[in-house]
């Protein structure tokens, strides 16, 4: 059997799994374990154990379990609630000014966690009621909470990037570098959509009322600016550090942690409970991490040694004479078909095999296809019918947004989202500036 004929069956294998609802990294490990096992006998059984090494001896997925423990300690403990308040009484007075703060909140979130989940969650419990009680219109900041929280998985330090370091071998620095202007990007073209459409269209977003603004003295607006800017200080004092060589990139997300510890305890909120939801959550999504790195690795071995890199190579620029830029779009396709109905980790194990030798054999840039990649999960999470965020959406929502209405929500950012993928691929240095800055320096 072919390369060709072999990766074809491994693909549709794992599709026929995984539509049973297994668990992602088991349907992956099985397929690679098999298909390892068939092609070169009991002894080639032996590469997930070998693959579980390879994990050991990858420091860096030490920072993963940290990260996530700062962002829900800040989350858990309600510091994070502080930021919308915050930007509730400084954006107020501005037509759609709450939906602008919204999307601060969001960025602000993104660089605690590197999660859309913790984004999506917050947005919907803390800032959505908030939002329709003062009148704003419910379909717009719907969509404004689920674009928002995309940037989770593109500004630092997103596990999601973590992850594509491990599986592409890149420096997760230059990654998390490469998503700053990007995601940025991206937080100022939807902060623009939302103020000028509730410029044109007032009843959208009304501004905070007059009379409420006069009872916000100037002491408690700079207090809860104060208190708005602390996780921002955890992250810029962690992300400081290290980018000047004084701690590691494990030894930062360690200062991330404790420093979002502290200010927990210090605000008298580090409860029993707080600590023991945070714990709970850190345990879950740095084992899920774990276990999907590990099949992917197994997964990967298999391709290496079947050679379907180069088949595919082959097929793709020889036989049907592709140039190298109707390939990338072709791939970033996928990624939005796929992410449909999986997730990023998901996604990216299943076709990291295949998709990044191709990408570094095409003359690209690893880095930069890895932004690509995650906005494109950034679209492919809010794209109908089985969008990620659509679902966690409609189960934090109240009753009176249905699931037509969040349908309905994404259609202009989904748009913008495009642009932006357009625009970075069109002007790569977006997101290599600032990694060949540093390096330079």
């Amino acid at each position: 059997m072919s390369s060709e004929l072999i990766t074809l069956f491994m693909f549709a294998t794992m599709m026929v799994l995984l539509m049973t609802g297994q668990r992602v990294f088991g349907v992956i490990g099985f397929v690679g374990a098999a298909a390892a096992l068939l092609l070169w006998g009991k002894g080639s059984f032996e590469m997930p154990f070998n693959a579980s090494f390879q994990v050991l001896n990858w420091y860096p997925l030490i920072t993963v379990p940290f990260f996530v423990f700062m962002g829900y300690m800040l989350s858990e403990s309600g510091i994070a609630g502080n930021l919308y308040r915050m930007f509730h009484v400084w954006s107020g007075p501005v037509r759609g000014g709450l939906a602008l703060g919204t999307i601060g909140l969001m960025v602000l979130i993104a660089a605690m966690n590197g999660l859309s989940v913790a984004g999506i969650a917050i947005g919907a419990t803390v800032a959505l009621p908030e939002l329709l009680k003062r009148g704003y219109d419910k379909v717009m900041v719907t969509g404004v909470i689920q674009a928002g929280s995309s940037l989770g998985i593109l500004i630092p330090p997103s596990v999601v990037l973590v992850l594509y370091s491990m599986i592409a071998r890149q420096p997760v620095l230059q990654l998390w570098l490469a998503g700053i202007l990007p995601g940025l990007m991206m937080a100022l073209i939807f902060g623009a959509y939302i103020y000028i459409r509730c410029r044109i269209n007032p009843e959208l977003g009304p501004a905070l009322p007059a009379e409420e603004r006069a009872r916000i003295t100037l002491r408690e607006k700079l207090g809860l600016l104060k208190q708005g800017l602390l996780p921002l200080f955890i992250f810029g004092t962690m992300m400081g550090l290290f980018m000047t060589g004084v701690t590691s990139l494990v030894e930062s997300s360690v200062v991330g942690a404790l420093l979002a510890t502290l200010a927990a305890l210090f605000s008298g909120r580090l409860t029993r409970g707080v600590l023991e939801d945070t714990t709970r959550n850190t345990l879950l999504i740095s084992c899920m991490f774990l276990w999907i790195i590990l099949a992917a690795l197994c997964f990967s071995a298999v391709y290496d040694g079947l050679g379907a890199v180069r088949a595919i190579e082959n097929l793709l620029l020889r036989n049907w004479d592709l140039d190298p830029w109707t390939i990338l779009i072709l791939m970033l396709l996928s990624f939005i078909i796929m992410g449909t109905f999986l997730d990023d980790t998901a996604m990216l194990v299943i076709v990291a095999p295949l998709y990044i030798p191709l990408v570094v054999r095409l003359g690209f840039s690893p880095i930069w296809f890895g932004i690509l990649y995650t906005m494109t999960c950034q679209i492919a999470y809010m794209t109908p019918p089985f969008g990620y965020n659509l679902f966690l959406m409609r189960a934090l929502t109240p009753p009176e947004i249905t699931l037509w209405d969040i349908y309905r929500s994404i259609a202009p950012f989904f748009v913008l989202m495009v642009v932006g993928l357009v625009i970075v691929m069109v002007f790569p240095q977006i997101a290599l500036w600032l990694p060949n800055l540093y390096s330079g320096r």
